[in-house]
This record gives C-alpha cells, sequence and structure tokens, in this order.
C-alpha cells in the first residue's frame, strides 16, 4: 500500500483585477453619498496645492542667479532658491574656515564608521561599540573640529579614542569574517584558548597598553588648526549640540530614574527635586541661565565658553525628561520578573542591568525617540542666544544684501532638512521596535 504524503504548497497571492480595485473604491470613498462629495473636495484641494506648490517651488522657480532683485527678474510669482544655493556652505558649516571643513567632514565619516558595526548583524559587542561612542569619539571629534594645542588629558582621551576604534573595526572585521568577537580570535591565535581567565585577561589587557602607548606617540606629534567656537554653525552646529545631548541624556535620564526609585531617602529626594525643577522650567529658560549662571558656579580662573554651557544646559534638561521616561517603563515591567532575577541570585545591579532594565528601554522606545526628535528641533532655539545654528544662518539669509528679504524659501528648506532627519529617526526607531519585537506578547 503505498503512503501519499501531502505536502503543503504555499498559498499563492491573487491578482489584483480591475474589479476588485473599482470595490474597493467604492467600499472605502464612494460608499455613500457624503462621503463621494467629501473625496471629489478633498481631491480638489490636494491638486490645488501640489499644483501651487510645483508651479511655485519647481516651473516658475530660479535656481541660478547673483541676487534677489535677478531672481525677480525671472520670474515674480515663483520660488529664489539661487540664494539658498549660494548660502549652503554656510547652512551646512556655519562660518566655519572653508579650507578646513575637511575636518567636519572626515569627523562625520568616522563617527559612521565607527557606528557601523551597530547594524551588521555577525557583529559581536554591540553594547561595547556603542559605549565607546559614547565615551571617546566626542574628545576624538572635539579636537578635530577645535584643534589647537592638546593637554595631557586630551592626549590620553584621543589616545583612548584611536585605541577604541580600531578594536571596533579589528571586531566588526573578525565577526564578518571568523563570526566570532575579536577577543576570542585573538586568544585563539595567541594559543591561549585554554588559559585560565586570569591569564587571557591579562594578555589582553597588555595588547591594548601596547595599542594605547602606540597611539599616544603618534597622536602627540598631530597639529591641527584652531578654530574658536564661535565660527561653528549651520546644521553641524545643531548635529553637535543634539548628538551630544541626545549620547548623554539617555544615560543621565537612566541614572536620575534609578536615583528616584532608590530606597535611599537622601538619593530620592535630591533626584525627584532635581528632576521637577528642569521640568517645571521651559527650556528658552534653561539656556538664558546656563548663559548667565554657569559661570558664577565656577572656580575663579575657571571659563567656560558659551557652547559649553548650552550643551550642558541641553543635557540636564533632556536628561530629566528622559529619566520620566525611563521610570514609566521600570514601572511597566511586572515584580515577578524583580523577584525571579533575586531568586537567581543577582544583586540590585545585576537585576538592573541584566534583567530590568533591557526590558524597560526595549517597551519605551517610541516614548525615548520621540524625546531625542524633539531634542533635536529644541536645539533651534539656542539661536536666541546668539549661536548662529541652523536656524540662525537661515535667517541670516534675509539680512545678506544680495538677498535681502529672501524669507520663504530658506525657512522651507530648514523644514525638509528637519522633516529628513527627523522621517529617518522615526523609521529606524520603528525598525528597532520590530527587530526587537516590543510589543509582542508571545
Amino acid at each position: 500500500m503505498a503512503i501519499v504524503k501531502a505536502t503543503k504548497t504555499p498559498a499563492r497571492s491573487a491578482p489584483i483585477s480591475e474589479s476588485s480595485i473599482l470595490g474597493w473604491l467604492q467600499k472605502n470613498l464612494f460608499s455613500s453619498a457624503f462621503n463621494s462629495v467629501l473625496t471629489v473636495f478633498t481631491t480638489y484641494i490636494i491638486y490645488l496645492t501640489v499644483n501651487g506648490v510645483y508651479i511655485w517651488g519647481f516651473a516658475d522657480a530660479t535656481f541660478v542667479a547673483e541676487t534677489r532683485r535677478e531672481c525677480y527678474g525671472n520670474s515674480l510669482t515663483g520660488a529664489c532658491w539661487a540664494g539658498v544655493i549660494d548660502w549652503l556652505d554656510n547652512i551646512f558649516y556655519g562660518r566655519y574656515p572653508r579650507e578646513e571643513i575637511w575636518r567636519i567632514n572626515f569627523g562625520g565619516i568616522l563617527l559612521a564608521f565607527w557606528m557601523a558595526p551597530l547594524w551588521i548583524a555577525r557583529a559581536k559587542g554591540k553594547v561595547l561599540v556603542g559605549a565607546s561612542v559614547v565615551v571617546f569619539y566626542p574628545f576624538l571629534a572635539g579636537y578635530l573640529f577645535s584643534g589647537g594645542d592638546k593637554g595631557l588629558f586630551m592626549q590620553v582621551m584621543i589616545s583612548g579614542a584611536i585605541v577604541a576604534f580600531a578594536i571596533n573595526m579589528a571586531n566588526a572585521i573578525a565577526g564578518l569574517l571568523k563570526q566570532q568577537s575579536i577577543v576570542r580570535l585573538v586568544i585563539g591565535s595567541l594559543g591561549q584558548t585554554n588559559a585560565a581567565d586570569k591569564t587571557q585577561r591579562n594578555l589582553l589587557i597588555a595588547l591594548v597598553a601596547v595599542g594605547f602607548g602606540a597611539a599616544y606617540l603618534w597622536q602627540s606629534s598631530w597639529t591641527v588648526e584652531f578654530v574658536t567656537w564661535t565660527k561653528w554653525g549651520g546644521l553641524f552646529l545643531t548635529l553637535v549640540i543634539s548628538g551630544i545631548g541626545i549620547a548623554s541624556a539617555l544615560p543621565g535620564g537612566i541614572i536620575l530614574a534609578l536615583g528616584r526609585r532608590s530606597k535611599l531617602p537622601v538619593l530620592r529626594v535630591l533626584s525627584t527635586g532635581f528632576i521637577e525643577v528642569f521640568r517645571s522650567v521651559p527650556l528658552i529658560t534653561v539656556l538664558f541661565m546656563a548663559t548667565t549662571m554657569f559661570p558664577l558656579f565656577m572656580p575663579e580662573g575657571f571659563v567656560l565658553n558659551k557652547l559649553v554651557q548650552v550643551i550642558i544646559a541641553v543635557v540636564l534638561f533632556n536628561a530629566c525628561y528622559m529619566a520620566e521616561t525611563v521610570r514609566a517603563g521600570l514601572q511597566a515591567i511586572p515584580k515577578g520578573q524583580f523577584e525571579g532575577a533575586h531568586t537567581i541570585g543577582l544583586g540590585y545591579w545585576g537585576t538592573m542591568g541584566l534583567i530590568i532594565m533591557p526590558q524597560a528601554l526595549k517597551h519605551m522606545i517610541p516614548n525615548i525617540v520621540g524625546s531625542f526628535i524633539g531634542l533635536l528641533k529644541d536645539t533651534t532655539l539656542v539661536s536666541i542666544i546668539g549661536l548662529f545654528d541652523i536656524l540662525g544662518m537661515l535667517r541670516s539669509i534675509s539680512k545678506d544684501v544680495p538677498w535681502l528679504g529672501l524669507h520663504k524659501e530658506p525657512l522651507i528648506f530648514g523644514a525638509i532638512l528637519f522633516f529628513i532627519i527627523c522621517f529617518a529617526m522615526s523609521k529606524y526607531s520603528r525598525h528597532l521596535e520590530v527587530k526587537l519585537s516590543a510589543g509582542n506578547n508571545h
């Protein structure tokens, strides 16, 4: 007797027919007389809007001109994009010396390579990659952007950044080619796979120390021309402030959230008071207070420039909002998770770091990214206290003699830039939610 094994053929999606399209349109757009009128009216409004934007922004627009008057000579009703094009360098780099712009571009490329392993599936140690970016990259990029003399502390941090970047790249390559971390690869190459953990650790420390010494000797000969912070501006300055704010606000918010939930009364009261003070005032007030009050709390002879004061204010302000977001995530974790962690012998920090915090942050991804997007947009307030960020540069175009009175086009261009950046952040957060299965209860 022959046994026939039934095979399940994959279901094929039915082709979309004209009748199905007409049926969908009738059901969703023309199901009643009122819906039909509303659909026609909305379509007409969309047509008028799109057609008007196209005519003003493209068909009648001027892209090449020397002055705004020349734009009007070409078209009185079209946009004058020539002024925006003429100011592109200032919009992106501010008043940074044009012959030194390569430093900003190189810093951006360096950051992209440094963070690339975060998007490589085979790369190992992604948490350490992110931590190395937060701890070391600001010092390397800061010296690259500002230049000048390097103190001992800066030389140490730059050397550490070089070593961290080299290890990060080697770890990514090892993950791609060998599907293992650089630590396992080095230990195996040296024939110390079966050695004691202490021996392996000491060997790795020695290798890192040798690399640090070589990096220190190499960077000690670097000389980069000094560029004062007052020449920083445009989108570059906006990304610097928001980037440092994003990288620092989340760790600061986690610390404040844990402090507010602490069982120690002093720590809990201090954390709660700090959070409520900063959350009770608008950011512009904090910025004004930072530029006027910070110098009063500094030791005599210690001077912070306005850019550093603004960055500190942005970090503290957003860390307090992030603390409430993290605290909400922590409260959503069932009590059984804490009890289970204690049952297997984990202490407070082990419970938080290995069990609780990963779950809380995973569920709070939309709120965290929403706060980051708000932080990016709030950095435009620094133009009010005299910093020429992207908004300050866009507003300066209308004060330039050849483009006097050009207001709409620069602001629309800035809105498009912000939309692209914020939309990309939003889509990536959605990608993280899907990847981490946030909200999936199965």
